[in-house]
């Protein structure tokens, strides 16, 4: 199926003329690698993440897939290796909530596709990773610290749109899409923003917006003959709301303030919607609600300084103590929703979680496999294990230690190499002729 034509997920690959293949790793910057049959991952501290650390370990790749995991894999004569000795080798990293190939340059609108113009702070039909820029020139930083595949997340107004899972894999959209859509995304909290003058009004318009779209979805017949009473949405925004309804698309709330989350949850159960808790500033204090509601929280760690009055009570330790109550909880990195360059310190946000109480394999799972169980992509990212994609990272050591390296990043299986801008630039004013230079 197409992006964009309901649950759309990765289609079957097709085999490409050997010309294009050429090419395609001449311009993107992929190694021979890619064009490698069987892959094997050797001797490395594995992280399966699914399962405990393998010391001396091999991770087997064949056509793009995970086949076996362990410290006694046989290798295939032919495979191409890949020395890991001595390394940590790790799922590929997954940053939730970005706006990665829908905004370049924030100060030059023409380059920003995450907010739709809705109809009155309502965009539920908005499928964002229509917008999507594949040959985004942020797509390469990320990419080299880990990052192999993000959540891309529309903004704006009371119901903002439809998100989407892609890997950063090079190609065009409709080979980058995992999941689409993963989530209905809103906010709660900054009542003017969401079209509504206070919190009590937004609170109603969330309800109305529900009931109406339930509503419409017995009486479709009626309301295509002009039998039913107005509703609070356009037709194509009260479609897009039947599978929330329906619980069968989680709606992503933007909410920080501790009594805005209580309402949220108040919401869910009175629409019997799935809901998942996103920014989450404050949800620290209503963590034993959270976690009995069995609601997922997306959450930063260096949120130390508060940008607003909902999030007054941020707190570094915000990840520990939710994963104390039992909340399951993503971390996501710092300013990554709004920058994208930021996407790729992901790695940093989780070593600050565990510096403020977060133990390790906990802050590996939220950068790994806990979003990929969130967001519905874990049969597929987020664990090495027989079956999943081969999105591998090869680390020189811990990969939330400062100075750590990537040495090796696969996504499918294949090893993606491609300088970034800042790598160019760097490359260029080093070789800057002399006279030109600072004395």
């Amino acid at each position: 199926m197409k992006p964009g034509s309901g649950n759309s997920e990765r289609g079957t690959g097709r085999r490409l003329p050997i010309i294009f293949v050429a090419t395609a790793a001449a311009v993107f910057g992929l190694t021979p690698l890619a064009r490698a049959q069987t892959v094997a991952v050797t001797g490395g501290k594995v992280f399966p993440v699914s399962g405990p650390p393998i010391e001396n370990g091999t991770v087997l790749v064949r056509d793009g897939k995970i086949v076996a995991v362990g410290a006694n894999v046989a290798v295939p004569n032919g495979a191409t290796r890949i020395d890991a000795t001595g390394k940590w080798v790790t799922p590929g990293l997954i940053n939730a909530l970005t706006s990665l190939g829908v905004a370049e340059i924030n100060a030059v609108p023409a380059t920003v596709d995450r907010t739709a113009r809705g109809d009155s702070g309502v965009a539920a039909s908005f499928p964002v990773w229509e917008g999507i820029n594949p040959a985004s020139t942020l797509f390469a930083p990320a990419r080299n610290e880990g990052v192999t595949s993000v959540g891309v997340i529309p903004t704006g107004g009371l119901i903002a749109g439809q998100a989407a899972v892609i890997d950063l894999v090079p190609g065009a959209l409709t080979d980058m899409i995992d999941k689409a859509p993963i989530a209905m995304v809103a906010q709660f909290g900054d009542a003017r923003d969401g079209g509504s003058n206070a919190r009590g009004e937004q609170f109603a318009r969330f309800k109305e917006l529900l009931d109406d779209a339930r509503t419409y979805s017995r009486r479709r017949a009626e309301f295509e003959r002009a039998q039913t009473r107005p509703f609070a949405a356009r037709r194509a925004d009260l479609e897009a709301l039947i599978p929330v309804i329906e619980g069968r698309l989680p709606l992503l709330i933007n909410v920080d303030q501790a009594s805005d989350i209580d309402a949220v949850l108040r919401l869910a159960r009175e629409s019997n919607v799935k809901v998942i808790v996103a920014g989450g500033a404050e949800s620290w204090k209503v963590a034993d609600k959270l976690a009995a509601a069995n609601v997922p929280v997306i959450v930063g760690a260096m949120i130390n300084i508060p940008q607003a009055f909902s999030t007054l009570g941020s707190r570094q330790e915000t990840p520990a103590l939710l994963q104390r109550a039992g909340v399951k909880t993503v971390l996501i990195g710092n300013g990554s929703g709004e920058e994208g360059f930021n996407v790729r310190n992901l790695k940093y946000d989780a070593g600050v979680a565990v510096a403020y109480g977060l133990k390790w394999d906990d802050a590996l799972r939220a950068i790994t496999l806990t979003p990929a169980e969130v967001f519905g992509v874990a049969n597929r990212v987020g664990s090495l294990q027989p079956g999943r994609d081969a999105n591998i990272v090869v680390w020189s050591g811990d990969p939330f230690e400062f100075a750590t390296r990537v040495e090796h990043v696969l996504i499918r299986g294949r090893e993606v190499v491609q300088p970034s801008r800042q790598d160019e630039l760097m490359q260029r004013y080093k070789t800057y002729p002399p006279a030109y230079r600072k004395p």
